[in-house]
């Protein structure tokens, strides 16, 4: 009777666990999502609130969530036409200029742009690479692919970090170093942002047929 009692307690955790894991990876990107237009939403209202008391004589609500939403219309009309497109271009380029602004801009730019279209780009195939030592495999995103002067095809590769995706390690190795597969960008995000716990099945099938030899 008690150990039947612990198999069901065991199976209630084990399905609580697995729930609560679906619903974090759920709740993350809308959470964050969330928080930065909220921040946005208040960063703005604290600025035009005083000049709305000035003019009006009171406070009116929702003041900074009205213009944050004009604004992301009016930029969003802006990229749709060539003249709004030439705009941006120009404003990057001089942002480019900008000693630090420009590293940190890119950067970002970069990183976003990637893991968000990373089939108009041609990057981001997932690979499996030994890493941080010899026996052990890990998930890279293939973000550039090079030819040495001796012919052989060099990848760099991008081994992010876990439960957080948009930091970790940047690898240049040999193309016959990695296991190339064919798992989508957010399959293996979410194996990533879960620690493992959503693990691919094409994970476990090209460690069993392409397994490497340390």
């Amino acid at each position: 009777m008690l150990k039947s009692t612990l198999v069901v307690l065991l199976r209630v955790g084990m399905s609580i666990r697995r729930h609560f894991v679906a619903g974090i990876l759920l709740m993350l990107p809308i959470t964050v999502t969330i928080g930065i237009l909220f921040w946005l939403f208040t960063s703005i209202d604290n600025v035009l609130q005083p000049l709305v008391r000035m003019i009006t004589g009171y406070t009116i609500p929702g003041v900074g969530f009205a213009i944050t939403l004009i604004l992301i219309y009016i930029a969003g009309v802006i990229v749709s036409n060539i003249i709004g497109r030439r705009l941006v271009s120009y404003g990057e380029a001089a942002l480019g200029r900008m000693p630090i602004a420009r590293y940190v801009y890119n950067g970002v730019r970069q990183i976003i742009s990637a893991f968000s279209n990373p089939n108009t780009t041609g990057l981001m195939q997932v690979v499996l690479i030994e890493f941080p030592r010899r026996g052990t495999r890990t998930l890279g995103f293939v973000t550039n692919e090079v030819t040495s002067g001796s012919g052989k095809k060099l990848l760099n590769i991008f081994i992010p970090t876990s439960p957080n995706p948009t930091s970790g390690f940047l690898q240049i190795v040999d193309e016959s170093e990695v296991i190339r597969t064919d798992i989508s960008v957010d399959h293996a995000l979410k194996m990533i942002v879960s620690g493992g716990r959503m693990s691919p099945a094409e994970v476990g099938e090209k460690l069993f047929v392409d397994d490497i030899t340390p």
